[in-house]
Order: C-alpha cells, then sequence, then structure tokens
C-alpha cells in the first residue's frame, strides 16, 4: 500500500484551517460532496503542494443485496480521475433495500447499516467488491463501520469476515479504531481480538474519530473530540504493524484549529508509542531465535541444515536482526530495526492479491440477503415490525438515530427550511420521518417533506407558510424559478429575523 503518512478529513467549514495546518501529508474527502468540474479551490490549492487528496465514498452499499450500480460507480471513477487519487475507499455496510430483488418497497436508510456476518452476506459483498474493484481506476479499501444492532446468527467474527474478503478479492482494509471501539461499547466485541485476527498487510490507511456515550449505547459522532479508548486501539494497532497512514475525521461540531491540531498529536504520539512496542517485541523474538539457532547449531541440528522457516511475527515472516550474524552486524541491524519504528518496515500488498476468481454467491444468496435487509430496514424506517432475533430496544434506539441524521442532513441540502420553520424544523421532520421513509435521496426527502407539510396546512403561520409555498414551487417542477439561491436563503433569513 501506498505510504500517505498523518492526514485530516477535508470538509468545506475547516478547508481554510487545513490548508495552514502544519504536519498534514494527506487529506480525505467525501466522494459524493465532490464536483469533478468544479472542485473546491481548497482542494485544488492542496494539491497544487502535493497534497495527496483521497475520495472516501458513503452511498455505494456494497454490502447490499444487489450488484454495485453502475452509474455510481462510474460517478465515483470520476471523482478519482479528478483528484488524481492513488486509491478510492467505501464502507462494508448496506445503505438501501427492498425493489425489484425482493417486490419490496425500495427503501433507503440515509446511514451506514451493518451486514449480517455470514456466508451468503460474505459470497455477495465479495463479488460486489470484485465488480467495484473492476470500474474503478485505482485500487479500492473498504471500512468497517461502526453499529448499534447486532445481526442474529452471526457465523464469524469482525476479523473472521474481514480476513476473509481481503484474502478473497485482494481489496485493502481502512481500519476504523474509533468503529472498533464503537462495536466493543455496542456488541461486546473485543478490540484486541479483532486486530489479531486482521490482516494486517491489507491495511491501506486508518481512521481516527470521536463519539459519545448515552444511556449505555456509544455513538460515533465524529462531532467530539477523540477518547482516551480509541487511541489506546491505536497504539495496539501500531503495536502490530505500522500503517500506511492514519486520519482524523470530524463531520461536525468543528472545534478551534489548535485543537484539531492538538488532537493530531495525540494521534502521533499513540502511532510512536505503538512503535516502541513492535520495535521491542520485534527484538524479543529475533533474539530468541538467534538463541535458538546458537543451540541448534551447538549440537549439529541447526535451523538452516532442516530447512525450517525464519519465525513469524504479526502474521508474517519475519528475519531475524541479527541472527547468525557477527556482533557488529547484529547490532547493525537492530539499529536499523529501532530507526524504523516510524516506517514501514517491509513492502506489502493486499492479502489475496494472487488467488485466483473467488466462488460466486450461491444460488438465492442474493435475495436470502436481500429479504433479511429489507425486512431489517422496514423496522428501521417505515415502522414495520422488528425482525426475530434483534434486540427491540437497539432496534429502536437506531431508528432514533437514522431519523436524527436524516433531518440533519436534509437541514444541510436545504437550508432554507430551518430558516423557514425555525425551532419547529426539527420536531416536525422527526413526525414526518415516522411515516414517509425515503427513498429517492435527500433532495427529493426535502421536497417530499416540504410538500407533506403543506398539504397538512401548516405551518399555522401564515408567512411561514406562503415561504414554505414558494420554496417548494420553484424546486418542484422541471426547471428553477430562481437561480439565486443564496439571495433567496438570505432573505428568508431577514424575513424570519423580523418577525422576532
Amino acid at each position: 500500500m501506498e505510504r500517505l503518512g498523518t492526514g485530516i478529513g477535508w470538509r468545506p467549514e475547516i478547508a481554510d484551517a487545513v490548508e495552514r495546518m502544519p504536519g498534514i501529508d494527506w487529506v480525505e474527502a467525501v466522494a459524493e460532496n465532490v464536483c469533478p468540474g468544479h472542485l473546491p479551490e481548497s482542494l485544488e490549492r492542496l494539491r497544487e503542494r502535493g497534497i495527496t487528496v483521497v475520495p472516501h465514498g458513503v452511498s455505494l452499499g456494497l454490502g447490499g443485496a444487489d450488484r454495485p450500480d453502475e452509474g455510481r460507480l462510474a460517478a465515483l471513477a470520476e471523482r478519482v480521475e479528478a483528484l488524481g487519487s492513488p486509491l478510492v475507499t467505501e464502507h462494508i455496510a448496506f445503505v438501501r433495500a427492498g425493489g425489484a430483488l425482493t417486490a419490496s418497497p425500495r427503501l433507503e436508510a440515509g446511514h451506514l447499516l451493518p451486514v449480517p456476518r455470514t456466508r451468503d452476506a460474505l459470497d455477495v459483498l465479495c463479488e460486489n467488491v470484485r465488480i467495484a474493484q473492476e470500474s474503478l481506476p485505482v485500487p479500492l479499501a473498504v471500512e468497517n463501520i461502526a453499529a448499534l444492532i447486532s445481526w442474529p446468527g452471526e457465523e464469524m467474527t469482525e476479523g473472521q469476515f474481514l480476513y476473509e474478503l481481503a484474502d478473497r478479492t485482494g481489496v485493502g482494509l481502512l481500519i476504523d479504531v474509533a468503529n472498533l471501539h464503537t462495536n466493543h461499547v455496542n456488541r461486546g466485541e473485543d478490540p484486541a481480538k479483532a486486530l489479531a485476527e486482521l490482516p494486517l498487510e491489507a491495511i491501506a490507511y486508518v481512521h481516527v474519530a470521536g463519539g459519545f456515550e448515552r444511556d449505555g449505547v456509544w455513538h460515533d459522532s465524529h462531532a467530539h473530540p477523540v477518547p482516551r479508548p480509541v487511541l489506546d486501539i491505536l497504539t495496539d494497532l501500531a503495536s502490530r504493524v505500522c500503517p500506511p497512514g492514519v486520519l482524523l475525521e470530524r463531520d461536525e461540531n468543528f472545534p478551534e484549529p489548535a485543537e484539531l491540531e492538538r488532537e493530531l498529536g495525540a494521534i502521533r504520539h499513540a502511532l510512536e508509542t505503538g512503535a516502541v512496542e513492535r520495535v521491542k517485541t520485534q527484538l524479543l523474538e529475533a533474539g530468541s531465535a538467534a538463541t535458538r539457532r546458537a543451540e541448534a547449531a551447538a549440537v549439529g541440528t541447526g535451523a538452516g541444515q532442516r530447512g525450517e522457516e525464519p519465525p513469524e511475527a504479526g502474521g508474517r515472516t519475519l528475519v531475524a536482526a541479527g541472527a547468525g550474524q557477527p556482533a557488529h552486524e547484529a547490532q547493525a541491524a537492530q539499529g536499523r530495526l529501532l530507526a524504523g519504528a516510524g516506517e514501514q518496515g517491509e513492502e506489502t500488498g493486499a492479502v489475496g492479491a494472487t488467488r485466483g476468481a473467488f466462488d460466486l454467491p450461491h444460488p438465492g444468496a442474493r435475495e436470502r440477503v436481500g429479504l433479511a435487509q429489507a425486512a431489517l430496514l422496514s423496522a428501521l424506517v417505515a415502522g414495520t415490525p422488528v425482525p426475530e432475533g434483534f434486540d427491540r430496544v437497539r432496534v429502536v434506539v437506531q431508528a432514533r438515530a437514522l431519523a436524527a441524521k436524516r433531518a440533519d442532513v436534509v437541514g444541510k441540502v436545504a437550508p432554507e427550511l430551518p430558516v423557514i420553520l425555525g425551532e419547529d424544523y426539527r420536531p416536525a421532520f422527526l413526525g414526518y420521518a415516522q411515516t414517509h421513509p425515503m427513498t429517492d435521496g435527500y433532495r427529493r426527502d426535502a421536497l417530499t417533506f416540504a410538500e407533506h407539510l403543506l398539504s397538512a396546512g401548516r405551518p399555522g403561520d401564515t408567512q411561514a407558510r406562503r415561504e414554505l409555498r414558494e420554496w417548494w414551487l420553484e424546486r418542484s417542477g422541471p426547471a428553477p424559478r430562481s437561480r439565486r439561491p443564496a439571495q433567496r436563503l438570505a432573505r428568508a433569513t431577514r424575513r424570519v429575523l423580523l418577525r422576532r
């Protein structure tokens, strides 16, 4: 994997701060928020300085039952080309369900949902990943996600699932240590066990982010400081392997630039601490190997005569520093090992890169996965009964989180709506979401929400209702009635302030 270094998630709200931030080697941008023909000037300036930009997709739904949409793949490839990126990343998740495959209504989650760790789901995911790999111009890496709920009847741990995925497809892994912490709190999964089962050589880079705990549930908010447990998991990972890149994610509630820089400093410190532990382990194993070889040689049955393989460390073959060498050469080898604590010690490639084509999903696998995902998503966004085997309380928590996320995104996609409706926006939208699942993206969702309010004679304030109707009419026709959204928003804001 290409060496990336230390990075930060690029967002428009902190674009200026990112450009001035010292020690930033690369940035990651949400792919769907980038227009290839009109790249943000900030990203252009970063690229001119030699800063790598990696597009991070959120809408492919590689873990879904359907094959990846060709249009979405083409759009992602276009962004890769526009940014000159060395790789592209997506999530191991499903984001929509239903439709022709299951003969049920098409539904969208508006967020990333976990796939069941079953053989069927793995087979489907592997084929979807291979389809995406063939459509994209650069290597693909996929991210483990945070989850509030667990699927019943799972057949693999997270580490086993990721190992088989990488082994069968050669795909890179984007390991989010914050998501490992989330799954530890919410699903009782041991982060250390997951790391021990991972194919470390397949890691493309690492995500670090913050969140918060409420009523025993950890919410991966990307809007809070990185907590100590997440940094500890990062240290554990760095004690096993030197990740090619590490990135700080922050999506909202942005602090002052100095605070972001302090978080980056804490991330670097966690990496350094892990690197020291990694070198200590390697030296101890190297010393043990040298001792074993010396003892074997003393009795005339040296390891070289028996044709033994060198000892393994961290899942990879480790040539012992100092084994079978003169003392001065052994010291030099150990010095090089210590000096390289913060560097990738060997060229690595994705697991399974030389493996042949994998088996296609078993007959009916897509249908079985599709039916299961549609039943869960319908319970989350359409109020249908919770499928058997799921924790009903957690499903309710996840449903509320999805509705809140949906309200937040619609408020950003259509910023005039919170202005026109004021404090009534959020409760009105959450009430609407209970009976109106999203089926065609956030922009259509905003229009349907406005239409829903107007058909009910809302809002109660006559002036606000008139403004909402005007807003809806401007966007619901074949072409906008006005081409100046910023001016419309400013006028609406002034009118709201005057009413107050």
